[in-house]
């Protein structure tokens, strides 16, 4: 059986899926253009980046493709709570990604947890995001992250034995709150079963991969509503598109090439 379903001829633009990457920051451009172009790839209609505003511009720039949402400032903070937030729910996403780019601001932070704990819709939480969360109330969400953000997150070192790893990941974990634990085996757990994948290879240590990997998920949750098979989905098919890119290019390839090969790959695994 198939994990997205049928796209109907009949449908309209939106009816596939539409989906908000909240990230970006003077500093960080790239991560939620990456994170948004990925989740278009998925197979969903409409990509939307809220971003700051200059930040905003230049993915404009970076990608017709995608949509920005404008918002004052050069990071997110306190102030963009009440219109991030309305914007969010009068938007008719299907889901959210929040924490690509962002950076760690204390204003930002404060910004993150409050929209995190407020908005209803299904989540992915990345990078930065990831840092502000430790003390707060997440339901309906997939988190991303890797060893050092677990333990930013839970306070909890994990070990290098793979089993007691996944036991340590998979007591933080709950039905509405996915952990993925990015690393050489990923770990995939809701708290009651544990999925593990081993695709990918150490050229996916370059920047910008964990972001496509935050993009596929996205775009499967939108498409499904379902978290742990849309997080065990995403990290199978990020780790095959590295796989490939690792057999043809060597060592050195980008995440901008990874984005390409999404819909390739995708349609060459029979059960997506």
């Amino acid at each position: 059986m198939k994990f997205l379903k049928k796209r109907e001829l009949w449908s309209h633009k939106g009816d596939n899926g539409k989906v908000l990457v909240i990230g970006g920051s003077k500093d960080y451009i790239g991560a939620p253009a990456l994170a948004a172009l990925a989740a278009l790839r998925t197979g969903i209609d409409l990509s939307v980046v809220a971003a700051p505003e200059q930040t905003a511009w230049q993915i404009n720039t970076y990608s017709p493709d995608l949509i920005t949402k404008k918002f004052e400032g050069d990071f997110f903070n306190w102030d963009n709570v009440k219109d991030v937030i309305d914007y969010c729910e009068d938007g008719n996403f299907n889901a959210i990604l929040i924490g690509p780019g962002l950076g760690l601001e204390p204003n930002t932070m404060d910004f993150v947890k409050e929209v995190v704990e407020r908005i209803q819709l299904p989540k992915v939480i990345d990078a930065d995001a990831l840092k502000a969360l430790k003390d707060a109330e997440i339901r309906n969400a997939v988190l991303t992250p890797h060893k050092a953000e677990f333990y930013a997150l839970t306070d909890e070192k994990l070990p290098e034995d793979l089993e007691e790893k996944a036991k340590i990941v998979k007591n933080q974990a709950k039905k509405d709150k996915i952990i993925l634990l990015k690393g050489h085996t990923d770990i995939i757990t809701d708290g009651n079963s544990i999925k593990l994948n081993q695709t990918g290879n150490p050229g996916m240590t370059i920047g910008g991969t964990g972001d496509v990997l935050a993009g596929l998920c996205l775009g499967f949750l939108a498409q499904t509503k379902d978290l742990l098979n849309s997080a065990h989905t995403a990290a199978y098919l990020n780790g095959r598109i590295g796989d490939y890119l690792l057999r043809k290019k060597g060592y050195g390839f980008t995440a901008s090439d990874m984005i390409e090969l999404i819909p390739i790959i995708k349609k060459k695994i029979k059960w997506i």
